[in-house]
């Protein structure tokens, strides 16, 4: 048996799709079908506004850079982020010149410890940073709570949690801006991409500018002859209005992405019915698991998380052994990485160094199947049965 982390979700629509478009077109680059893709996810997942980008990564970038534009944020100004997520929901903080403010994780939705974030508040805090991880939705009413009438915006990264939902609405739709990955092995994929999502005129604006070089050329027609009226000594299609980044993606990407869209809800689905069998499996061994049962999941993996870490570590292995792939939480506590360990102190993130010792993952989507969970099931009970 081999079950893989991730597995080839593009499918023969998909390609038949690609097929047709590659014969049909002769312009590549970002052009109309990234316009339709981008309107179509605006849709799906209730926003007004989609930049289609060429990573999730990129996504979180050109967001935390137009919002330190518009907001006039200065260097040093501080954002509230989590110990465990992906790094590059921390690294553009530190690339746009900002201060990451890290807060250790909870063991019931795996973001913030939501009793930490008031006494890291400054000043100098302008933003939190939520990462809804691995599927589930983070606690949004206590954030807001905790911000108040504070002029803190809220981000939201919902790289691993497409579809995923609050009280019944998308994550995604309660920051000033939301972030999305359709790499290889998330919900949806178009291989490499990503996607911002706002409600903002202004900042998708400036998204629109800082995904291409800043070109003035890249905003909406309507706005092509007051620019061209202010700035009269340049040509316009060669007008920089802002700093900017080259983060655009191709219409193939964007062909894959609209053919995806039709079958998104349908594996979200799959996804959270294999989610449920496998909790249903872990509660049988609740004095050596710790299971998240969370509302609105829209489920990315299976997560393991021991009580006890030699557990975790012989289990791991035995899944291994029958071909079963799995890793880390995430990156496991990001301030163990090397590149950000100066921020690391052991009282502060107890959680986050219980999840990087004593939790993994498995795959989970559309393609796991009940023969698949079986397998898992007696392999969980001839472990945990003689425990």
């Amino acid at each position: 048996m081999f079950w893989p982390l991730q597995e080839n979700i593009i499918n023969d629509q998909d390609i038949n799709m690609l097929i047709s478009f590659i014969r049909e077109t002769k312009r590549f680059t970002q052009f109309e079908k990234v316009a339709l893709f981008e309107k179509l996810f605006s849709e799906w997942q209730g926003s007004k506004y989609c930049v289609f980008v060429n990573s999730g990564s990129s996504a979180n970038l050109i967001s935390i850079n137009a919002l330190k534009e518009k907001y006039n944020w200065k260097d040093g100004d501080e954002i509230i982020v989590q110990a465990v997520t992906w790094p590059t929901t921390v690294t553009p903080v530190i690339q746009c010149g900002l201060k990451p403010v890290f807060i250790d994780a909870n063991l019931e939705d795996l973001s913030f410890d939501y009793g930490k974030i008031e006494s890291k508040i400054t000043s100098k805090t302008k933003a939190i940073m939520v990462a809804h991880l691995l599927g589930f939705p983070a606690a949004i009413e206590k954030i807001e709570k905790i911000i108040g009438g504070r002029n803190i915006l809220l981000i939201e990264d919902c790289c691993e949690s497409q579809g995923a939902k609050i009280n019944g609405v998308k994550v995604g739709n309660f920051g000033i801006c939301s972030t999305f990955s359709f790499y290889w092995g998330h919900h949806m994929t178009t291989v490499e991409g990503g996607m911002v999502c706002t409600n903002n005129e202004d900042i998708y604006k400036l998204l629109l500018l800082k995904r291409s070089h800043g070109l003035a050329r890249e905003l909406s027609v309507k706005y092509h002859k007051d620019l061209k009226e202010k700035y009269k000594e340049i040509d316009f299609n060669f007008l920089f209005l802002t700093d900017g980044f080259n983060v655009r993606n191709t219409e193939f990407n964007a062909v894959l992405g609209i053919s995806q869209l039709d079958s998104i809800d349908g594996y979200i689905k799959q996804r959270n019915q294999n989610y449920i069998s496998f909790l249903n499996i872990c509660k049988l061994y609740k004095e050596h698991l710790i299971f998240l049962d969370v509302p609105g999941v829209s489920s990315f993996v299976f997560l393991f998380i021991f009580k006890n870490k030699d557990r975790k570590a012989e289990f791991q292995n035995i899944l291994s052994i029958q071909g079963i792939e799995s890793r880390p939480i995430i990156s496991g506590n990001l301030l163990l990485q090397p590149f950000l360990n100066h921020y690391y102190n052991e009282v502060d993130f107890p959680n986050a160094d219980f999840l990087h010792y004593n939790a993994f993952y498995i795959g989970n989507n559309q393609f796991v199947n009940s023969e698949r969970i079986e397998i898992l099931k007696e392999l969980m009970y001839n472990y945990f049965a003689v425990l």
